[in-house]
């Protein structure tokens, strides 16, 4: 008998994989035969996720980059899709897959289309509160469009709204299965301290490292009841960093999120989707700064339940360090020295069971190949 064959399209930024690996790993519990295949862009981070987390799928890259900026990358764009058209519709013939799922982003589009055309079983997943041009490109294309907010039905055209099934974020299950007194050790970390978790999704954020540093004497005046992990991202860590005091594990990345949230009592991170399943899945109360160049301010949108529900704040990223700083500060130092405001957040998340969501869509698979 032939073993079914399922292909995972996405990534580019990291955060569209996450999802995806948590859909794989309840598809392979309940099809243990089946093979998964993520076809992902050619950027190091999707490689460096997929090889940490990944578990033995395959994984395939795709030449196709993201829509240019100038017009001087237009050439360069062209021939990308050219070839990436090409490498889909191979894939297509040579594996034929049981059914595609979509993860979003630029990575998605080939093949979710090409496999739409030739009548094979297609499925999108939009976590995002707003889905980006990609997505909306790709929800014509999609059977089910599966969402991690109601909200995000609406921003579909009309015709597409009864496609869409709000399901949550998959989270994988090692996220919130992670031991505290582990997790602290695997960092080095000490449990008589509270930790401070800084994140700013797979590449990290700048803005975050820097306000963060420009904030070192503030934090340094906690050191005696809270520590942190830092996670800086490859480009961003500073050679030396401005900490006197306070304990801070320092990483470029961390491929144990489970253990780092499991050590961590508050996140300071972005808004993204996955991130935001997972303070969600975890109850960690965070501090959270939207990426500030997506025009539809989709991360502010994501944290909104999180905000309205008093367990997480935002703190706008102004770019400017001094600005940020001041903000920062206005935001992250309160909580840091109010344990009654901190344990009100932390019980204000239910800790919800993601596990449902990556259900609901690895059974569409299966019922639908």
């Amino acid at each position: 008998m032939t073993k079914p064959i399922y292909i995972f399209a996405g990534g580019g930024t990291g955060g569209h994989l996450y999802p995806g690996l948590a859909v794989a790993e309840q598809l392979h519990k309940s099809q243990p035969e089946a093979k998964i295949v993520f076809a992902c862009s050619d950027r190091s981070i999707d490689r460096k996720i997929l090889d940490s987390l990944g578990r033995g799928f395959a994984a395939v890259p795709q030449p196709i980059k993201p829509l240019p900026r100038s017009f001087c990358g237009w050439g360069r764009f062209c021939r990308s899709y050219i070839a990436s058209c090409a490498q889909a519709r191979d894939m297509l013939g040579d594996l034929k897959p049981a059914a595609v799922l979509g993860l979003g982003g630029f990575a998605a589009a080939n093949l979710v289309s090409k496999a739409a055309k030739v009548g094979i079983p297609t499925a999108m997943l939009n976590p995002d509160a707003v889905p980006g041009i990609a997505n909306r490109h790709l929800s014509k294309h999609a059977r089910v469009i599966f969402t991690q907010f109601e909200s995000t039905q609406s921003c579909f055209a009309g015709r597409l709204q009864e496609r869409v099934r709000c399901v949550g974020c998959p989270v994988r299950s090692d996220i919130t299965n992670a031991n505290r007194a582990q997790a602290l050790e695997h960092f080095g970390l000490d449990s008589d301290r509270k930790t401070l978790l800084v994140l700013g999704g797979s590449f990290g954020a700048a803005s975050i490292n820097k306000a963060v540093y420009a904030l070192a004497d503030k934090l340094d005046d906690f050191a005696q009841g809270w520590q942190i992990i830092h996670i800086t991202g490859e480009a961003n860590e500073s050679a030396q960093t401005p900490f006197g005091k306070i304990r801070v594990v320092s990483r470029k990345y961390c491929d144990h999120m489970d253990l780092a949230y499991a050590a961590s009592d508050l996140a300071l991170c972005r808004g993204g989707a996955s991130t935001i399943a997972e303070l969600t899945a975890t109850a960690t109360p965070a501090v959270i700064m939207p990426y500030p160049h997506h025009r539809d301010q989709q991360q502010k949108l994501n944290a909104a339940e999180l905000v309205s529900s008093g367990t997480a704040v935002i703190c706008e990223d102004e770019i400017d360090t001094d600005s940020n700083k001041a903000n920062l500060g206005a935001s992250l130092i309160p909580i840091l020295q109010d344990e009654e405001q901190l344990l009100k957040m932390h019980h204000g998340i239910s800790g919800s069971d993601k596990s449902i969501s990556s259900k609901i869509i690895a059974q569409w698979l299966l019922q639908n190949s």
